[in-house]
């Protein structure tokens, strides 16, 4: 496969276990070249996929000598994938719910679209936790109020193309979206800035724990987490607000929802 010179996969892995080796390598065949970011893992997954980049030189592998939060090692990724050239980055998950037959087609229609966002829009099947499902519907309605219903199909699903510059100067104008709270708040503050949503369906299996499923996923943390990044970006959509109405006067072009 030749290498791409302006998209990468940028996958962000904590103690993920096995999964993680197949996404990479369920990855590396749709798609070269491939970051991942080993985010303070004490699994050896590092060590291993050291052996596994020596053999494909489509791989890359980032290590973090301790863990700093989804946010941060997507952030050190982007980085990385900025000073070797590149414009665009996929991220998804190390997991295995991510679904990486679909990379190409997020990225074509992200050449397409240079100046968009390109967010996965989840479909779930009857493997996804009613409670993630239903919980999931807070974040979704906030993000649009707090966007003037920019058209974020989904403020969670971490299986995105993002344009390199922008997220990183957005990144790097506060210190918040290190951990948990990084997907929703990148679509809400690229959306204040001007960044195109455009949403394409993706569908996403959850693996249970005999099936070699890892979550981090902590339901009174992260909720609180999410809960006081909301609050956050409530106060900056009120500060924003007349740029934002002004904007959505102009006609800025929003992108509708595709499936």
């Amino acid at each position: 496969m030749i290498p791409s010179t302006t998209h990468v996969v940028l996958i962000p892995s904590f103690n993920t276990g096995d999964k993680l080796f197949a996404t990479v390598r369920e990855a590396r065949r749709q798609w070269n070249p491939v970051y991942v970011v080993v985010d303070g893992s004490t699994d050896g997954s590092g060590e291993i996929l050291l052996e596994m980049a020596v053999v494909d030189d489509g791989l890359q592998v980032l290590i973090l000598s301790t863990n700093r939060g989804k946010g941060a090692a997507v952030m050190f990724g982007l980085g990385k994938a900025q000073g070797a050239g590149f414009t665009h980055v996929l991220t998804m998950d190390a997991d295995g719910q991510h679904p990486s037959e679909r990379i190409i087609d997020f990225m074509r229609v992200s050449e397409s679209h240079p100046d968009a966002m390109i967010l996965g829009y989840p479909q779930f099947d009857t493997s996804a936790p009613m409670i993630r499902v239903r919980g999931r519907k807070i974040s979704n309605w906030w993000a649009n109020f707090e966007t003037l219903q920019a058209g974020i199909g989904d403020s969670l699903f971490g299986f995105r193309v993002y344009p390199v510059g922008p997220l990183l100067r957005v990144m790097c104008q506060q210190r918040w979206m290190r951990r948990f709270d990084f997907d929703p708040e990148a679509v809400v503050r690229l959306c204040w800035d001007g960044v195109r949503p455009i949403n394409l369906d993706a569908p996403v299996k959850y693996f249970s724990q005999e099936e070699g499923g890892v979550s981090h996923f902590n339901y009174l943390r992260d909720n609180a987490l999410l809960t006081f990044m909301h609050i956050r970006l409530l106060l900056g959509f009120v500060l924003r607000l007349p740029a934002l109405i002004k904007g959505r006067r102009n006609g800025r072009k929003e992108v509708p929802l595709s499936h």
